[in-house]
């Protein structure tokens, strides 16, 4: 299993950290590198939990779907989508939420495995860690942009 752990601190409040976080609107707008798109589940608005949704994008050339689940939430200060269909083996993101002197610690666990055994894992090893790890910092980046704009 791999474990990506990114720290983002924005100059807002907890509050509207949390609710950009589970903004369907706000991840497709972070996501318009890989053209993602809602195809089932909650098409706008704030995810809750329970909430099942299929994203469809292009990831390293070929169009692929995700089905998670909010599976568990804390508002304002957790939330947890998991994986129920999709090109991972299996896949959790924990999305933590920390208010510190008017800012908030904003921090992703995001844990994935691959299929196909050993040549996922090389797989994994070579190309997809960065890139899975570059797609959360580009997205971290935009919320923190739309909300330190405000």
């Amino acid at each position: 299993m791999t474990t990506i752990q990114l720290t983002t601190l924005i100059h807002a409040p907890i509050k509207a950290c949390f609710d950009a976080a589970r903004s369907v609107d706000a991840h497709l707008s972070s996501a318009a590198g890989t053209h993602e798109k809602v195809v089932a589940g909650r098409m706008t608005g704030l995810f809750e939990t329970g909430d099942i949704v299929t994203w469809e994008a292009r990831h390293l050339g070929i169009k692929q779907r995700l089905t998670v689940e909010i599976s568990r939430m804390i508002e304002p200060t957790f939330f947890e989508d998991k994986m129920l269909k999709g090109a991972f083996k299996s896949m959790r993101h924990k999305h933590h939420f920390l208010e510190e002197n008017g800012s908030t610690i904003m921090t992703d666990v995001f844990e994935y495995e691959t299929p196909f055994g050993i040549l996922g894992v090389l797989f994994d090893k070579l190309y997809l860690d960065n890139y899975m790890r570059k797609f959360l910092q580009t997205r971290n980046f935009h919320l923190k942009e739309l909300l330190e704009r405000v």
